[in-house]
C-alpha cells in the first residue's frame, strides 16, 4: 500500500504564537512611537492598543542644560518614553536669545504635524526633573545667579492625551499697521464656533491662554468671560512670546500674512462623537492670591490718558469714598506708606479697580459686568497718582494692594485643604456608590497645570517649592508642570476658591498680580455596560 506524503505543518508566525495578555505586557512597555507602530501590526494589536490607552494621561518632563538641544531631547525623550498619542504639547523655556522656531520645529517632528503644540518663554519653570525624578522650581535670575553663564536653558514639556476631548491652538489675530486693534470679537468666536462644531455647545471645557507680551489682554478677557458658560475654565500666561502650532494649516499661515498672533488659546472641547465607554473629564480651578487691601476705598475724579513706547498709563486724582476733598498722588501715597510701615521690605503697590463695563461680542445683545482689574502704581506727585495701563474711569472706585508672602503662603494652605477636600469628596462619593452597585467609577486626578507670579517662588517665601506644594501634598506622583509669568491668567474659580467672601465672588477677575493660578484635570471611567 503507498503511503501518503506528509502533510507539512504551516510553522506558526511570532505573532500568532503570542496570546493576548503576553502582547499586552510587552506593549504597555513600548515607548510611543513603537507603540505606534504596533497599534499598526493587526486589528487585534490595534484593540489591545486602545486598551491600554483608554484612559486620559498626561507625560511631564523639565530639564537644565546648557546644551539647548540635549536638554529638549532629554524632555522628549523622557515623555516619550512611555504608551501616549499626543493630543496636545506645551512647552515653556527660560533663558537668553531662545530660537522658539527651532524649539516648535523639532517637536512637530517628534509628536506630529497635526498635534497642536504651544512653545512660550518663561520667567521660571516647576517639575520634575527628566533624568532623576526631583521636582524643582526654578526663576530664570536664580539659576544665573547659581554660577550658570548666560546660556543657561530650561525647558519644561508637557504632552496630553485626553479622549472624549478634542483640541486645538485658535490665535487671536491683530493687524501688524500700528494702532490697529485686535480682533478680538472674531477670536471669541472662533472659540465659540470652534467648540460647538465638535461639541454641540458653544462654550468648551477649558482653555489655556498664552498673551503677547505687546498686547493687552483685558479686552480680551473681558469678552471672554462675558462670552463663555461659567463651567468654563481659563487659565494661563498673560504676557509672553510664544510659537504655536494648530492643527488646521491655514492657522498657522500668520508668519507670511498682514497679522501677528497677539494671543493664542488651546481649546478643549467636549468630542460629541467619543466611542462608547469614554469617560467624563473634567477641569478644576483653583487660586492663591498674593496681595493684601491696605487703605480706605477711593473714587477716582480726573483720569488723564498718557503712551509711550512702553505702554500706556493712567494719571488720576481721587477723593477717599465718603469724603469731598480731593487728593493729589503724593497726598495719596503718603496715606498708604504710612500704613506700610510694620511691613518688611518694600512691597509692590497696585490699586485694584472696580471697573463696570458693558460687554458685548458682535451684534449679540449687550450686559453689564463688574470687573476688578488691577494696575501697577508707578509713583505720584503733587498733580498725579500715576497708575500703569489704561481703562480707569472717572467715578472707578479703587482700593490699594500690596505684594504680602504671608497672604500667600495662607492662601496657598487653603488652596491645598481645597485640594484635600476634593479628594475626600470623590472617596465618599465613591465608598456610597460601593454600598449600592459594584460598578464603582472612582474620580481622579490626571494631570495639572501650574501659572504662577513670577514675582513668587523662593525669593519671596523663603522657601522652595511653596507655589507647587498644594499640588504635590495631595497629588505627588500625578504629573504637573508650572511656570512663573508676568500675569497670570485664572477664571474660573467657583468651585474651589482660597478663601473669597460672597462680595469677592461676585466680581469678575481674570487677571492677576501676585497669585498662582491652579489647573486640575480628572477624570471618571464611564459605568460598565451591562
Amino acid at each position: 500500500m503507498e503511503e501518503k506524503p506528509k502533510e507539512l505543518k504551516t510553522p506558526m508566525t511570532s505573532f500568532a504564537s503570542i496570546n493576548e495578555d503576553l502582547v499586552q505586557n510587552i506593549v504597555r512597555r513600548l515607548p510611543a512611537s513603537s507603540f505606534a507602530s504596533a497599534a499598526c501590526v493587526s486589528k487585534s494589536w490595534n484593540q489591545i492598543c486602545n486598551q491600554i490607552l483608554s484612559i486620559p494621561k498626561f507625560a511631564s518632563a523639565f530639564s537644565l542644560n546648557q546644551d539647548e538641544k540635549v536638554a529638549l531631547e532629554e524632555v522628549v525623550n523622557k515623555v516619550l518614553s512611555e504608551p501616549i498619542r499626543p493630543h496636545f504639547a506645551i512647552a515653556n523655556v527660560i533663558g537668553s536669545e531662545v530660537d522658539l522656531s527651532e524649539k516648535l520645529d523639532f517637536l512637530a517632528t517628534k509628536l506630529g504635524s497635526q498635534t497642536p503644540i504651544v512653545v512660550s518663554c518663561a520667567s521660571g519653570i516647576m517639575g520634575r526633573d527628566a533624568v532623576n525624578d526631583e521636582h524643582r522650581e526654578v526663576m530664570l535670575e536664580e539659576y544665573r545667579a547659581d554660577g550658570e553663564s548666560n546660556s543657561c536653558f530650561g525647558i519644561i514639556l508637557t504632552v496630553g492625551f485626553l479622549p472624549g476631548l478634542i483640541v486645538d491652538a485658535i490665535p487671536l489675530l491683530q493687524p501688524r499697521k500700528v494702532h490697529q486693534p485686535a480682533l478680538v470679537d472674531e477670536f471669541v468666536m472662533n472659540i465659540r464656533h470652534y467648540a460647538a462644531s465638535v461639541s454641540g455647545w458653544a462654550s468648551p471645557v477649558g482653555i489655556i491662554l498664552f498673551g503677547d507680551d505687546g498686547a493687552d489682554q483685558k479686552p480680551v478677557m473681558e469678552k471672554l468671560d462675558h462670552a463663555m458658560s461659567r463651567d468654563t475654565v481659563i487659565v494661563g500666561d498673560e504676557r509672553t512670546q510664544f510659537l504655536y502650532q494648530s492643527g488646521i494649516g491655514s492657522r498657522n499661515d500668520y508668519g507670511r500674512s498682514e497679522y501677528f498672533p497677539a494671543a493664542v488659546a488651546l481649546v478643549f472641547a467636549r468630542d460629541r462623537d467619543k466611542p462608547r465607554g469614554t469617560g467624563e473629564i473634567q477641569f478644576h480651578a483653583a487660586l492663591s492670591s498674593g496681595v493684601s487691601a491696605i487703605g480706605p476705598r477711593y473714587k477716582a475724579v480726573s483720569v488723564r490718558k498718557i503712551g509711550s513706547e512702553t505702554g500706556r498709563s493712567t494719571l488720576l486724582t481721587a477723593r477717599r469714598e465718603g469724603e469731598q476733598e480731593i487728593l493729589d498722588g503724593q497726598r495719596i501715597l503718603d496715606d498708604i506708606n504710612n500704613e506700610l510701615v510694620d511691613q518688611i521690605g518694600r512691597p509692590d503697590l497696585y490699586i485694584g479697580v472696580t471697573e463696570q463695563r458693558k460687554c458685548l461680542i458682535g451684534s449679540e445683545k449687550s450686559r453689564v459686568l463688574t470687573f476688578l482689574v488691577f494696575h501697577g502704581v508707578m509713583g505720584g506727585d503733587q498733580e498725579y497718582l500715576f497708575a500703569d495701563g489704561d481703562g480707569i474711569r472717572t467715578g472707578d472706585y479703587f482700593q490699594f494692594y500690596h505684594s504680602d508672602p504671608t497672604s500667600a503662603l495662607s492662601s496657598c494652605s487653603e488652596v491645598s485643604k481645597n485640594f484635600r477636600k476634593l479628594k475626600l469628596d470623590w472617596s465618599s462619593r465613591n465608598y456610597i456608590q460601593a454600598g449600592v452597585s459594584d460598578n464603582v467609577c472612582n474620580q481622579e486626578v490626571v494631570g495639572g497645570f501650574v501659572f504662577s507670579c513670577c514675582g513668587r517662588g523662593e525669593s519671596f517665601f523663603e522657601r522652595c517649592n511653596v507655589d507647587s506644594s498644594p499640588f504635590l501634598d495631595n497629588f505627588p506622583g500625578v504629573p504637573m508642570a508650572g511656570v512663573f509669568c508676568r500675569g497670570e491668567i485664572g477664571r474660573g474659580f467657583s468651585s474651589l476658591n482660597a478663601d473669597e467672601g460672597p462680595e469677592e465672588r461676585a466680581l469678575h477677575r481674570c487677571l492677576h498680580v501676585y497669585s498662582t493660578a491652579y489647573l486640575l484635570v480628572s477624570y471618571t471611567p464611564a459605568p460598565p455596560e451591562h
